[in-house]
């Protein structure tokens, strides 16, 4: 089904009489409605448009019309989210004009959601997610699904600690090397994937500059933490690459980071998790974290065994004392890999990026 996002694409192709089985979202056909009314349309998707009765007439009841729903948030979205649709508004020297951004005003009406149980609310959210997965698999087809690498990893790593300058610097070679890098979006090490993208092509005097800026509020509970990262982008603006940033509003106390040219927003977090997962076919690569971590590594570590995308990718642990002594969980992963209680894994365990960097060239070949 040929879907359409823009007026100009979609008044492009109106130059006939009769459509069949497209998809128009997000659109305001007032515009247009003069040449719509000229054309026969049937088995067609008309997705959060705007429209006139006498089109809305027009178009019954041989298509389908799905209007939007009273929420604070577009029901259909055509893209991707990315800094500025998401933190619209926001001004780093004003910190309470977060508070107007459509993420904090998602968040919020997200949390009353939860307590109303409405099924007006779960409906519109799932169709929200729908639009998201469709825009999020229609902006990957540009890229090679060998150079898809995610990073994995604890939200309460310091942009401070060595390993959050470990994180960047490694994503900073890999985006300069065409892989497009991924993540949960959220801050840690999942920020310092893309603050490491962003300042990709620039050089590591440049990288510790940015990170010196964005130092000054290490956690992402500390009050200028979304603040100091605007500061940086200001500093270094334009970024030459992308990268993909896959966040969820069931932790929206957690913001997403800003350094993601591209975000895919959700609500729900297992639809979410196993998406960002099975999207990084070039590799998955696990820092040190918690819990939620841990559950991604099992997540990729069944994908894997059972080939549920066609094949094996890299599960790369960087760390060595923290995957066998802190969380030893990579020698019981070895072993059960080593005796055939699961099979198909394409393991790693590292210190240094130049060897990550090296597994997932030998997985390119």
């Amino acid at each position: 089904m040929k879907q359409f996002d823009t007026i100009t694409e979609l008044v492009g192709f109106l130059n006939r009489s009769y459509v069949e089985e497209i998809a128009v979202q997000s659109l305001d056909l007032d515009e247009i409605e003069e040449q719509m009314l000229t054309v026969s349309f049937s088995k067609s998707l008309f997705l959060g448009c705007s429209m006139s009765d006498k089109l809305l007439h027009h178009l019954l009841p041989d298509n389908f019309i799905f209007p939007a729903l009273d929420v604070p948030f577009n029901t259909y979205p055509s893209t991707l989210y990315s800094k500025d649709t998401l933190y619209n508004g926001f001004d780093y020297r004003e910190r309470e004009t977060y508070a107007g951004t459509t993420d904090k005003i998602v968040y919020d009406y997200y949390q009353q959601s939860l307590v109303k149980n409405s099924i007006k609310d779960t409906l519109a959210q799932r169709l929200h997610d729908h639009s998201i997965t469709d825009s999020l698999h229609e902006y990957i087809t540009q890229f090679d699904e060998l150079k898809l690498v995610a990073i994995m990893g604890g939200h309460k790593i310091k942009r401070t600690d060595a390993m959050y300058l470990q994180v960047a610097r490694l994503s900073k070679l890999l985006t300069e090397q065409g892989y497009l890098m991924l993540s949960g979006g959220g801050p840690g090490a999942m920020e310092a994937t893309h603050a490491g993208a962003w300042m990709a092509g620039r050089s590591d005097d440049e990288l510790l500059d940015a990170l010196s800026i964005i130092g000054a509020a290490p956690l992402y509970s500390d009050d200028q933490w979304l603040a100091t990262a605007f500061r940086m982008m200001e500093q270094y603006p334009d970024p030459p690459f992308e990268s993909l940033g896959i966040p969820t509003w069931h932790y929206g106390h957690e913001l997403p980071t800003p350094f993601a040219t591209h975000i895919a927003k959700y609500f729900e977090n297992s639809v979410r998790e196993e998406g960002l997962l099975a999207l990084a076919k070039g590799g998955v690569i696990f820092t040190p974290g918690s819990a939620g971590t841990m559950q991604e590594v099992f997540q990729d570590l069944a994908q894997n065994h059972y080939e549920s995308y066609g094949y094996a990718s890299p599960m790369i642990f960087l760390n060595t004392v923290f995957w066998t002594h802190d969380r030893p969980i990579f020698p019981i992963i070895q072993k059960m890999s080593d005796r055939g209680d699961l099979m198909n894994l394409n393991l790693g365990l590292y210190d240094t990026s130049e060897e990550v960097i090296n597994h997932l060239h030998q997985f390119q070949r």
